[in-house]
This record gives C-alpha cells, sequence and structure tokens, in this order.
C-alpha cells in the first residue's frame, strides 16, 4: 500500500526492526476513534471529528497510523479509511487481530487460522487496502493458540496480504516461541512513566533480536496530557473504560496528578505540554523505535507534536526518575 513517506515536518524517522518501514517518532493512534458502546469504549466520538484529526495528523507529518480490529468493532478501520480516501498522503497503516465480537457486541478472542482469515479479509475490506503495512496479533490469547496465529500471519505476508508481521502484549517466553517459526518485526507493548515492567526483559531481548517496538499509552490513556483533573474523571462517560482503571482511581490518583505537575514544570521551561514531556520521556528509551500517541480532536495533534522532535535532558529525567522513587 503505502511506500516510505517523507515527512513535511522533516522529522527524524527511524526504522522499524527488520522492515523497511521507516517511521516518524510518533504515530497516530485510533483506538479512541472507534466511538462508544462496546467494552473498552472512551466514549461517543464524532466521526468527521475523527476525519480531521487523522488529516491534521498527516499533514503535520506522522506517517504511520495504529488501529486495530476491535476499536469500535470495526469501526476505527472503518474511519482510517474514509480519512485516507481523500489524502494526497500515503501513510503506513498497521491494524491488529485476534480480539473478535459477537452479534450482540461481546468480545471473545481466537487465533485459530479460521478465524483469522475472517479478520484479515474484513480488515481490508474495512480499510480498503490492497495490503497491510504491518499486521499485529493483538494479545497473546488464547496463549495455546499463539503459535497456529503465527503460522498463519507468516502465511499471509508471503500471500502478500501484509508486508510484515508483528505482536502486542507478548512477553520474552511467547517471543521465543513464535520466533522459531517467522521472524518478528515489532512489539507492540504499554510503556509510560507509570508502567516501565518491559524494561528488565523485554526491551533488551528485542535490541539484541532487532524487534522493533512501538509503545502505546505513553501518555496512559491521557491522564499525562496536563488536561485530566478528579473532577474531569469523575464526569466521564459511564462507557469510558478509564473510569475502570486503577490508574484513575485513589490511591493511586493524587500522586499520578502530582508527576503531571512535575511533567508541567519541564514543559513550561521548553514551552511544551506536560503530554509532550511523557512521551519523549518514553523515546529516550533506546529500544523504542516511536510511540503511538492517541487524538480525537486536531487541536490535540497541535499540541502532542512537539513529541517528535522534543527530548529530555540528562537532568530533567534524572528529575522525573527521583519523582517516580519518592
Amino acid at each position: 500500500m503505502a511506500t516510505q513517506n517523507s515527512s513535511p515536518a522533516k522529522f527524524e524517522i527511524r526504522q522499524l526492526g527488520n522492515s523497511d518501514l521507516h517511521l516518524t517518532p510518533i504515530g497516530y493512534g485510533a483506538w479512541a476513534i472507534g466511538g462508544g458502546n462496546w467494552e473498552f469504549a472512551w466514549g461517543a466520538q464524532d466521526d468527521d471529528e475523527s476525519v480531521k484529526t487523522i488529516e491534521r495528523a498527516l499533514d503535520s507529518g506522522i506517517n504511520w497510523i495504529d488501529t486495530a480490529a476491535i476499536y469500535g468493532l470495526g469501526h476505527s478501520e472503518e474511519v482510517v479509511a474514509k480519512a485516507l480516501k481523500n489524502s494526497s498522503h500515503k501513510p503506513y497503516v498497521f491494524t491488529k487481530s485476534s480480539m473478535r465480537w459477537f452479534p450482540d457486541r461481546r468480545i471473545y478472542r481466537s487465533l485459530k487460522a479460521g478465524s483469522l482469515q475472517e479478520e484479515i479479509e474484513e480488515s481490508l475490506r474495512r480499510l480498503r487496502v490492497d495490503t497491510i503495512d504491518l499486521y499485529q496479533i493483538h494479545w497473546p490469547n488464547p496463549e495455546d493458540e499463539i503459535e497456529e496465529g503465527w503460522e498463519t500471519l507468516a502465511r499471509f505476508q508471503e500471500e502478500g496480504k501484509v508486508r510484515y508481521i508483528g505482536v502486542s502484549n507478548f512477553n520474552v517466553a511467547q517471543m521465543k516461541r513464535i520466533q522459531k517459526i517467522a521472524p518478528i518485526t515489532s512489539l507492540q507493548p504499554p510503556y509510560s512513566l507509570l508502567r516501565r515492567d518491559i524494561e528488565t526483559e523485554i526491551l533488551p531481548f528485542c535490541e539484541q533480536n532487532n524487534i522493533g517496538v512501538i509503545n502505546y499509552s505513553p501518555m496512559v490513556s491521557g491522564l499525562l496530557t496536563g488536561k485530566m483533573t478528579a473532577e474531569r474523571i469523575h464526569n466521564l462517560p459511564e462507557d469510558d473504560w478509564r473510569k475502570r482503571s486503577p490508574n484513575f482511581n485513589e490511591p493511586k490518583l493524587s500522586k499520578n496528578l502530582k508527576l503531571v505537575e512535575l511533567l508541567r514544570e519541564i514543559g513550561d521551561e521548553h514551552n511544551v505540554e506536560p503530554g509532550v514531556v511523557a512521551i519523549a520521556w518514553t523515546l529516550r528509551h533506546p529500544a523504542i523505535t516511536a510511540a503511538i500517541v492517541g487524538a480525537r480532536r486536531p487541536d490535540q495533534i497541535d499540541g502532542v507534536l512537539p513529541a517528535a522532535t522534543f527530548r529530555l535532558n540528562d537532568k530533567e529525567a534524572a528529575r522525573l526518575e527521583t519523582f517516580l522513587k519518592s
């Protein structure tokens, strides 16, 4: 589908693992634009606003979009396709499989070959593309099916339906199991100031094996943007999954909001928002290729865009480390 897309903003680009994909340091994450009325929704979303947001991201120089079939139960992929239909930009498009849904919108998981065959055909149809640039197993569930799932993705690659294959939320043992079948281009894990468990084993393994890493939730699903308050969280829609997240509730919330104030202090010295500092912190790690950044309105793109170029210095990183250990 896409060829390497040069970025109008002339961002530094980074090669993703063993692929020939060269990514801007931040990419557009399309989870929230799936809309409401499903288990992991962010509340209702206006599709026209979503399209404008994607257009702003691409016009600003971001050259890749990450979505998943499950986001909005297929709706996010359709919105991405709508945004790309008349766009002069040809970003890389990544999507994910393994989470499916029944007609009553309940979610189930499968990595069986037949199920994945249905998923790839549906994603290609919704995205209106002939080839997906990066196709990922969303979760290693059911775990006893990951070999069958990975063999199937490798076949899709051989058939030309996808250019590269990767995984999301896998641990080292699971990656070692599937590596015997076909090389892994990328891993998509959660990574942020509040979630660092991948630093111990997973990131070193990816570095050693030339597996690119695109981390998700660098701003902890909006918590570190500087826009969240206890009152705003209380008033989130009932179908916004974040109302149930421990990081958005006490006893963690108070300290998390204090972290935001430190991010704001550091950001103010550079005229950038707290969320930019949070993203930049993740991009400091040498194993991280690029970060997924979600946005629901065009102005949110404007706010996070400096993260493509802003870098923390050692002193600022040390201030954050000291706070996290306190």
